[in-house]
């Protein structure tokens, strides 16, 4: 359960428990022999406990920050390589949750092809032949939805032949 940074913490505190936390084995003695008083041991304990607990204070308050500050659960369903899509329920929303990335968006029926070597599939949508979007994914196997009414969301990538060519990484199952 604790990663990398979880050992990061634990290796300075060890570290520097080991430096201010034990007691001050220096002998200090004067020149006829006598060992001499230490000023100043006590309040530099005092002023390390403190640190201490203040350092701890803030590490504390920056993970209850952190949870506050994150996002909530996504409606995105992870889909990993072998995830049947085809089978997954209308209206469910699969891809990429990251949606700066994939900012643009259109919807219509899912066919195989591209036009003379642009995408590998593309979606049908009402006015004919010239308004269909071929698309590629870097991201989805769109196979698994061929036939199927979809919204997909993608960047748009320059095209020599396409109207339209978008790399989708999200996806939502209309019908």
């Amino acid at each position: 359960m604790c990663n990398m940074p979880c050992q990061w913490v634990v290796i300075f505190f060890q570290i520097w428990f080991t430096r201010y936390m034990e007691p001050d084995k220096t002998v200090v003695h004067t020149f006829d022999g006598k060992v001499a008083p230490v000023h100043g041991t006590q309040k530099q304990k005092l002023m390390t406990k403190k640190t201490i607990l203040i350092f701890s204070a803030v590490v504390l308050l920056g993970v209850f920050t952190g949870f506050l500050l994150a996002p909530k659960g996504s409606n995105v369903v992870a889909v990993g390589t072998g995830t049947n899509i085809a089978n997954l329920p209308k209206g469910t929303v699969f891809g990429s949750a990251d949606e700066k990335a994939f900012k643009d968006s259109t919807q219509g029926t899912l066919k195989e092809g591209g036009i003379e070597g642009e995408g590998s599939y593309h979606l049908v949508r009402p006015g004919g032949e010239s308004q269909n979007v071929y698309l590629t994914s870097s991201v989805l196997d769109l196979g698994q939805l061929v036939g199927r009414k979809v919204k997909v969301w993608g960047q748009t990538n320059d095209a020599q032949r396409a109207g339209w060519l978008m790399d989708v990484g999200r996806a939502q199952i209309i019908n």
